[in-house]
């Protein structure tokens, strides 16, 4: 089946630049998941006319990060990505697929990925959260919302509960350093594993720099 991409990324990129986002969901961060999900689709031999309008599209519901209705967002974008592709001549047959994958793909809404298409969206969007710049993303975003960087009385939760609406550090361990074993492709299982070794070395730099500083 003929798809042409480069209108679907024209129309996508047109329609995000609309819409907005927050400082770690912008358009730069759509594009880093789009170039993610073709090598992971490439990879994988997943279907690129289901895969890539749902990476195109995954954020294009905007709900702030701390925001309790975060969990449902991805339901939000899968009935407005719906909405836009249908008119854009995608193909029904096509549409139920992509608005799973855009479903399955957020963290917090917890919901199981059923085809390759959807791992490979999850996979994409999720080593966007490791290695580096998935680093600068947690701490620009923690910076936006007045969070501190590290707890002093405990920095790595290690006497604890980690709480990652108080301090950013803590996000590590409520979430970014499980993503490795959360990781639905072969391809996806091995990228993630080199990034979190990175975010592993910042944090074993961080634990020297601020202990000689106390010292």
């Amino acid at each position: 089946m003929a798809f042409d991409f480069s209108e679907l990324e024209q129309r996508c990129v047109q329609v995000l630049a609309r819409s907005g986002g927050d400082v770690a969901h912008d358009l730069g961060h759509v594009r880093r998941v789009v170039g993610n999900a073709r090598k992971l689709a490439a990879y994988e031999g997943a279907k690129l006319e289901v895969v890539l309008p749902a990476a195109w599209l995954h954020d294009c519901a905007v709900v702030p990060k701390d925001s309790p209705a975060r969990k449902l967002a991805s339901r939000q974008a899968a009935e407005r990505a719906v909405q836009w592709l249908r008119p854009w001549g995608v193909p029904e047959m096509l549409l139920p697929e992509i608005a799973h994958a855009i479903e399955a793909h957020s963290f917090s809404a917890a919901i199981p990925p059923r085809t390759i298409e959807a791992k490979v969206v999850q996979d994409a969007d999720r080593l966007e959260a490791i290695g580096a710049v998935g680093l600068a993303r947690c701490l620009m975003l923690g910076g936006a919302l007045g969070r501190t960087l590290y707890a002093a009385e405990d920095p790595f939760c290690e006497r604890r509960q980690a709480d990652d609406g108080a301090a950013t550090v803590d996000h590590f361990y409520t979430k970014l350093l499980q993503i490795e074993g959360l990781m639905q492709t072969t391809g996806g299982r091995t990228e993630a594993r080199r990034r979190t070794e990175f975010l592993r070395q910042f944090l074993a730099e961080l634990r020297r720099e601020i202990t000689d500083e106390s010292e």
